[in-house]
Protein backbone atom coordinates (compact mmCIF):
# COMPACT_ATOMS: atom_id res chain seq x y z
CA UNK A 1 0.00 0.00 0.00
CA UNK A 2 1.55 3.16 -1.10
CA UNK A 3 1.55 5.90 1.39
CA UNK A 4 -1.38 8.27 0.22
CA UNK A 5 -3.72 5.10 0.35
CA UNK A 6 -2.12 4.29 4.36
CA UNK A 7 -2.50 7.93 5.45
CA UNK A 8 -5.89 7.78 4.00
CA UNK A 9 -7.01 4.49 5.72
CA UNK A 10 -5.54 5.95 8.70
CA UNK A 11 -7.58 9.17 8.78
CA UNK A 12 -10.82 7.48 8.32
CA UNK A 13 -10.41 5.10 11.13
CA UNK A 14 -9.32 8.14 13.32
CA UNK A 15 -12.48 9.75 12.04
CA UNK A 16 -14.80 6.74 12.52
CA UNK A 17 -13.72 6.21 16.05
CA UNK A 18 -13.80 9.78 17.15
CA UNK A 19 -17.70 9.68 15.45
CA UNK A 20 -18.35 6.55 17.39
CA UNK A 21 -17.02 8.13 20.77
CA UNK A 22 -18.89 11.44 20.32
CA UNK A 23 -21.95 9.47 18.99
CA UNK A 24 -23.16 8.89 22.94
CA UNK A 25 -22.15 12.05 23.82
CA UNK A 26 -24.37 13.98 21.24
CA UNK A 27 -27.59 11.55 22.01
CA UNK A 28 -27.08 12.48 25.61
CA UNK A 29 -27.19 16.00 24.98
CA UNK A 30 -30.26 15.72 22.91
CA UNK A 31 -31.80 13.75 26.03
CA UNK A 32 -30.55 16.67 28.31
CA UNK A 33 -31.73 19.20 26.07
CA UNK A 34 -35.47 17.57 24.98
CA UNK A 35 -35.55 16.96 29.02
CA UNK A 36 -34.78 20.68 29.76
CA UNK A 37 -36.96 21.89 26.98
CA UNK A 38 -40.42 19.54 28.23
CA UNK A 39 -39.59 21.42 31.76
CA UNK A 40 -40.24 24.77 30.86
CA UNK A 41 -43.87 25.32 31.97
CA UNK A 42 -45.89 26.50 29.18
CA UNK A 43 -47.03 30.57 29.45
CA UNK A 44 -50.51 30.55 29.27
CA UNK A 45 -53.22 33.43 29.48
CA UNK A 46 -56.66 32.84 30.88
CA UNK A 47 -59.81 34.85 30.73
CA UNK A 48 -61.90 35.11 33.76
CA UNK A 49 -63.43 38.19 33.51
CA UNK A 50 -65.21 38.94 37.04
CA UNK A 51 -64.71 37.22 40.14
CA UNK A 52 -67.89 34.78 40.32
CA UNK A 53 -68.04 31.60 41.44
CA UNK A 54 -67.66 29.76 39.17
CA UNK A 55 -64.13 31.34 38.89
CA UNK A 56 -63.17 29.87 42.11
CA UNK A 57 -61.76 27.06 41.25
CA UNK A 58 -59.65 28.63 38.69
CA UNK A 59 -58.34 31.29 41.32
CA UNK A 60 -57.61 28.27 44.16
CA UNK A 61 -55.66 26.39 40.61
CA UNK A 62 -53.33 29.50 40.85
CA UNK A 63 -52.65 29.76 44.65
CA UNK A 64 -52.15 26.87 45.17
CA UNK A 65 -50.12 25.96 42.67
CA UNK A 66 -52.16 22.94 40.43
CA UNK A 67 -51.54 24.79 37.70
CA UNK A 68 -47.54 24.86 38.07
CA UNK A 69 -47.61 21.06 39.53
CA UNK A 70 -48.91 20.20 35.49
CA UNK A 71 -46.35 22.90 33.96
CA UNK A 72 -48.55 25.70 33.37
CA UNK A 73 -47.50 29.47 33.86
CA UNK A 74 -50.83 30.56 33.65
CA UNK A 75 -51.92 33.92 34.49
CA UNK A 76 -55.09 34.92 35.15
CA UNK A 77 -56.92 37.59 33.56
CA UNK A 78 -59.86 39.95 35.10
CA UNK A 79 -61.70 42.87 34.07
CA UNK A 80 -60.03 46.59 35.16
CA UNK A 81 -63.18 46.60 37.74
CA UNK A 82 -62.71 43.23 39.18
CA UNK A 83 -59.27 44.16 39.46
CA UNK A 84 -59.82 47.61 41.61
CA UNK A 85 -62.29 46.02 43.20
CA UNK A 86 -59.83 43.11 44.77
CA UNK A 87 -57.36 45.82 45.25
CA UNK A 88 -59.53 48.25 47.41
CA UNK A 89 -59.72 45.34 49.74
CA UNK A 90 -55.98 46.04 50.27
CA UNK A 91 -55.01 42.56 47.52
CA UNK A 92 -52.07 43.20 45.48
CA UNK A 93 -52.92 42.54 42.20
CA UNK A 94 -50.72 43.15 39.50
CA UNK A 95 -51.58 44.76 36.59
CA UNK A 96 -50.77 42.06 34.45
CA UNK A 97 -54.11 40.51 36.03
CA UNK A 98 -55.71 43.07 34.07
CA UNK A 99 -57.49 41.83 30.74
CA UNK A 100 -56.96 44.37 28.45
CA UNK A 101 -59.93 45.01 25.48
CA UNK A 102 -59.23 43.26 22.45
CA UNK A 103 -56.53 40.86 24.16
CA UNK A 104 -55.93 37.41 23.20
CA UNK A 105 -56.34 34.69 26.15
CA UNK A 106 -56.40 31.20 24.58
CA UNK A 107 -58.77 30.08 26.98
CA UNK A 108 -61.66 31.48 28.83
CA UNK A 109 -64.38 30.92 31.66
CA UNK A 110 -67.02 31.56 30.61
CA UNK A 111 -71.51 31.07 29.77
CA UNK A 112 -71.59 28.53 27.00
CA UNK A 113 -75.32 29.90 25.90
CA UNK A 114 -73.78 33.93 25.86
CA UNK A 115 -70.88 32.79 23.53
CA UNK A 116 -72.87 30.30 21.30
CA UNK A 117 -76.20 33.55 21.44
CA UNK A 118 -72.97 35.78 20.51
CA UNK A 119 -71.47 33.55 17.54
CA UNK A 120 -74.84 33.29 15.76
CA UNK A 121 -76.21 37.50 16.20
CA UNK A 122 -73.28 39.18 16.21
CA UNK A 123 -70.59 39.82 13.79
CA UNK A 124 -67.14 39.13 14.46
CA UNK A 125 -67.39 37.37 17.49
CA UNK A 126 -65.45 34.36 18.01
CA UNK A 127 -66.02 30.59 17.70
CA UNK A 128 -64.32 28.50 20.35
CA UNK A 129 -64.42 25.04 21.26
CA UNK A 130 -65.82 23.74 24.46
CA UNK A 131 -64.11 21.44 26.42
CA UNK A 132 -65.08 21.38 29.83
CA UNK A 133 -67.96 23.12 32.19
CA UNK A 134 -68.67 23.22 36.03
CA UNK A 135 -72.69 24.26 35.31
CA UNK A 136 -74.08 21.58 33.42
CA UNK A 137 -77.76 21.68 34.71
CA UNK A 138 -78.76 24.56 36.79
CA UNK A 139 -78.17 25.33 40.01
CA UNK A 140 -78.65 29.11 40.87
CA UNK A 141 -81.85 30.37 42.62
CA UNK A 142 -84.61 33.01 42.56
CA UNK A 143 -84.30 35.27 45.27
CA UNK A 144 -86.12 38.53 45.54
CA UNK A 145 -89.17 39.98 47.73
CA UNK A 146 -90.24 38.44 50.83
CA UNK A 147 -93.94 38.82 50.25
CA UNK A 148 -93.33 35.98 47.33
CA UNK A 149 -93.65 32.52 49.06
CA UNK A 150 -93.98 30.16 46.14
CA UNK A 151 -92.79 29.68 42.78
CA UNK A 152 -96.84 29.85 41.73
CA UNK A 153 -96.42 33.31 43.01
CA UNK A 154 -93.82 34.62 40.66
CA UNK A 155 -96.67 34.29 37.42
CA UNK A 156 -97.08 38.12 36.43
CA UNK A 157 -93.99 39.79 38.53
CA UNK A 158 -90.73 41.36 36.80
CA UNK A 159 -87.75 38.74 36.74
CA UNK A 160 -84.49 40.54 36.43
CA UNK A 161 -81.65 38.85 34.46
CA UNK A 162 -78.58 40.26 32.98
CA UNK A 163 -79.00 39.66 29.20
CA UNK A 164 -80.32 38.53 26.45
CA UNK A 165 -78.64 35.33 25.83
CA UNK A 166 -76.66 34.93 29.13
CA UNK A 167 -76.98 31.87 31.67
CA UNK A 168 -79.84 34.08 33.51
CA UNK A 169 -81.53 34.69 30.53
CA UNK A 170 -81.68 31.01 29.42
CA UNK A 171 -82.35 30.16 33.32
CA UNK A 172 -85.67 32.33 33.06
CA UNK A 173 -86.95 31.05 30.15
CA UNK A 174 -86.43 27.33 30.80
CA UNK A 175 -87.86 27.70 34.40
CA UNK A 176 -90.98 29.63 33.20
CA UNK A 177 -91.32 26.99 30.56
CA UNK A 178 -91.24 24.28 33.08
CA UNK A 179 -93.84 26.16 35.26
CA UNK A 180 -95.86 25.86 31.69
CA UNK A 181 -96.22 29.43 31.39
CA UNK A 182 -95.25 31.57 28.16
CA UNK A 183 -91.74 33.22 29.33
CA UNK A 184 -93.16 36.78 27.39
CA UNK A 185 -96.65 36.89 28.64
CA UNK A 186 -97.16 35.45 31.47
CA UNK A 187 -94.19 37.36 33.35
CA UNK A 188 -92.22 40.39 32.84
CA UNK A 189 -88.36 39.23 32.04
CA UNK A 190 -86.58 42.56 33.00
CA UNK A 191 -82.67 42.97 31.47
CA UNK A 192 -79.82 44.78 32.60
CA UNK A 193 -81.31 43.81 36.74
CA UNK A 194 -79.01 41.20 37.96
CA UNK A 195 -78.29 42.57 41.06
CA UNK A 196 -79.13 43.44 44.68
CA UNK A 197 -79.45 47.15 43.20
CA UNK A 198 -82.00 46.11 40.95
CA UNK A 199 -84.27 44.58 43.91
CA UNK A 200 -83.86 47.57 46.51
CA UNK A 201 -84.87 50.16 43.75
CA UNK A 202 -87.69 48.11 43.11
CA UNK A 203 -87.15 47.55 39.35
CA UNK A 204 -88.08 43.68 39.47
CA UNK A 205 -89.78 41.82 42.17
CA UNK A 206 -87.45 38.78 41.68
CA UNK A 207 -83.84 37.92 40.24
CA UNK A 208 -82.14 34.96 38.80
CA UNK A 209 -78.95 34.64 40.77
CA UNK A 210 -75.70 33.51 40.97
CA UNK A 211 -74.24 32.13 43.40
CA UNK A 212 -72.56 35.40 44.66
CA UNK A 213 -75.73 37.00 43.73
CA UNK A 214 -77.99 35.33 45.62
CA UNK A 215 -75.42 35.03 48.97
CA UNK A 216 -75.31 38.74 48.56
CA UNK A 217 -79.28 39.26 48.60
CA UNK A 218 -79.76 36.82 50.82
CA UNK A 219 -77.43 38.94 53.31
CA UNK A 220 -79.76 42.26 52.01
CA UNK A 221 -82.75 40.36 53.40
CA UNK A 222 -84.21 38.78 50.47
CA UNK A 223 -85.37 35.80 50.57
CA UNK A 224 -84.98 32.27 47.94
CA UNK A 225 -88.26 31.72 46.52
CA UNK A 226 -87.09 28.75 43.94
CA UNK A 227 -84.48 26.41 43.75
CA UNK A 228 -83.48 25.80 40.21
CA UNK A 229 -81.45 22.79 40.95
CA UNK A 230 -85.20 21.28 42.12
CA UNK A 231 -86.10 21.37 38.31
CA UNK A 232 -83.11 19.58 36.87
CA UNK A 233 -83.19 22.08 33.77
CA UNK A 234 -80.26 21.59 31.09
CA UNK A 235 -78.15 24.73 31.11
CA UNK A 236 -75.70 25.82 28.81
CA UNK A 237 -73.24 27.23 32.09
CA UNK A 238 -69.96 27.91 32.82
CA UNK A 239 -67.62 26.53 30.41
CA UNK A 240 -63.99 26.14 29.99
CA UNK A 241 -63.90 27.36 26.08
CA UNK A 242 -60.65 27.61 24.25
CA UNK A 243 -59.64 29.37 20.60
CA UNK A 244 -60.58 26.83 17.95
CA UNK A 245 -56.88 27.77 15.85
CA UNK A 246 -55.17 27.79 19.08
CA UNK A 247 -56.41 24.25 19.75
CA UNK A 248 -54.93 22.18 16.71
CA UNK A 249 -51.71 22.85 18.05
CA UNK A 250 -51.88 23.25 21.47
CA UNK A 251 -54.02 19.65 22.35
CA UNK A 252 -51.08 19.06 25.30
CA UNK A 253 -51.85 22.48 27.05
CA UNK A 254 -55.55 22.16 26.89
CA UNK A 255 -55.09 18.81 28.50
CA UNK A 256 -53.45 19.87 31.10
CA UNK A 257 -55.63 23.08 31.71
CA UNK A 258 -58.37 20.57 32.01
CA UNK A 259 -56.25 18.49 34.72
CA UNK A 260 -55.66 21.42 36.71
CA UNK A 261 -59.72 22.31 36.63
CA UNK A 262 -60.41 18.97 37.49
CA UNK A 263 -57.99 19.21 40.53
CA UNK A 264 -58.72 22.19 41.82
CA UNK A 265 -62.42 21.67 42.20
CA UNK A 266 -61.48 18.20 44.10
CA UNK A 267 -59.48 20.39 46.45
CA UNK A 268 -62.39 22.90 46.70
CA UNK A 269 -64.64 20.05 47.87
CA UNK A 270 -61.83 18.04 50.05
CA UNK A 271 -59.96 21.55 51.27
CA UNK A 272 -62.84 23.78 53.03
CA UNK A 273 -59.79 25.92 54.62
CA UNK A 274 -58.22 26.47 51.21
CA UNK A 275 -61.57 27.12 50.09
CA UNK A 276 -62.22 30.05 52.53
CA UNK A 277 -58.56 31.53 51.64
CA UNK A 278 -59.75 32.06 48.51
CA UNK A 279 -63.01 33.38 49.30
CA UNK A 280 -61.17 35.97 51.69
CA UNK A 281 -58.49 36.75 49.28
CA UNK A 282 -60.48 36.83 46.01
CA UNK A 283 -64.13 37.75 47.16
CA UNK A 284 -63.80 39.95 49.84
CA UNK A 285 -65.60 37.41 52.17
CA UNK A 286 -65.40 37.55 55.92
CA UNK A 287 -68.64 37.22 57.53
CA UNK A 288 -68.51 33.21 58.50
CA UNK A 289 -72.55 32.60 57.55
CA UNK A 290 -72.26 34.10 54.03
CA UNK A 291 -68.97 32.32 53.52
CA UNK A 292 -70.71 28.76 54.19
CA UNK A 293 -74.05 29.57 52.28
CA UNK A 294 -71.11 30.41 49.59
CA UNK A 295 -69.31 27.37 50.02
CA UNK A 296 -72.24 25.25 50.46
CA UNK A 297 -73.43 26.26 46.43
CA UNK A 298 -69.52 25.98 44.89
CA UNK A 299 -69.72 22.30 46.82
CA UNK A 300 -72.19 21.38 43.93
CA UNK A 301 -69.69 21.98 40.94
CA UNK A 302 -69.70 18.61 39.47
CA UNK A 303 -66.64 15.83 39.64
CA UNK A 304 -66.77 15.62 36.32
CA UNK A 305 -66.83 18.73 34.25
CA UNK A 306 -67.99 16.99 31.07
CA UNK A 307 -69.00 20.02 28.04
CA UNK A 308 -72.96 20.59 28.77
CA UNK A 309 -74.21 19.08 25.60
CA UNK A 310 -77.69 18.35 27.02
CA UNK A 311 -77.69 22.00 27.76
CA UNK A 312 -75.75 23.07 24.27
CA UNK A 313 -79.01 21.15 22.63
CA UNK A 314 -81.10 23.64 24.70
CA UNK A 315 -79.27 26.77 24.00
CA UNK A 316 -80.13 25.76 20.26
CA UNK A 317 -83.53 25.04 20.70
CA UNK A 318 -84.04 28.14 22.76
CA UNK A 319 -82.08 30.58 20.64
CA UNK A 320 -82.82 28.91 17.21
CA UNK A 321 -82.44 31.01 14.08
CA UNK A 322 -81.61 30.99 10.41
CA UNK A 323 -77.79 31.36 11.65
CA UNK A 324 -77.81 29.21 14.77
CA UNK A 325 -79.03 26.40 12.33
CA UNK A 326 -75.90 26.72 10.05
CA UNK A 327 -73.93 24.83 13.40
CA UNK A 328 -74.64 21.22 14.13
CA UNK A 329 -74.48 20.38 17.83
CA UNK A 330 -71.12 18.59 17.44
CA UNK A 331 -69.08 21.79 15.93
CA UNK A 332 -69.55 23.44 19.59
CA UNK A 333 -67.56 20.96 21.72
CA UNK A 334 -64.73 18.74 22.33
CA UNK A 335 -65.07 15.83 25.33
CA UNK A 336 -62.21 13.86 24.90
CA UNK A 337 -59.96 15.92 26.94
CA UNK A 338 -62.64 15.06 30.15
CA UNK A 339 -63.46 11.60 28.57
CA UNK A 340 -59.44 10.76 28.71
CA UNK A 341 -59.18 12.01 32.39
CA UNK A 342 -62.59 9.85 33.76
CA UNK A 343 -61.94 6.55 31.61
CA UNK A 344 -58.48 6.78 33.29
CA UNK A 345 -59.88 6.48 36.36
CA UNK A 346 -57.81 9.99 37.29
CA UNK A 347 -61.44 11.83 38.55
CA UNK A 348 -62.66 9.55 40.83
CA UNK A 349 -59.11 8.99 42.59
CA UNK A 350 -59.29 12.02 43.72
CA UNK A 351 -62.24 11.57 46.02
CA UNK A 352 -61.43 8.36 47.27
CA UNK A 353 -60.32 8.33 50.62
CA UNK A 354 -56.99 8.31 52.04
Amino acid sequence: MNQSKLTHVRFTDTLHLAINKLLPLLGLFLVLTNAAHAQQPTQLKLSLGDVSMNKLPFVMAYDEGIFKKNGLDLIPKFTRGSVEIIRQSGIEVPDEFILEKGEFTPIKVGGAAPSIVALTTRAGEDDPVIIGSTHQTERWRIVGKTEIRSAEQLKGKRIGYSGYGAVSHMAAISFARAMGWDPNLDWSMMGDALGVDALQKGYVDAIVAPELHATMAISAGYKVIVDLADYNLAMGGSSFMVDREWLKNNRDAAKRFVKSAIEAVAMLKNDKDASFRAMGKWYQMTDPELMEDFYDEAAKLPNKPYPPVEGLKKVMEIYDSHEMRKYTLEHFYDDSFVRELDESGFIDSLYKKK
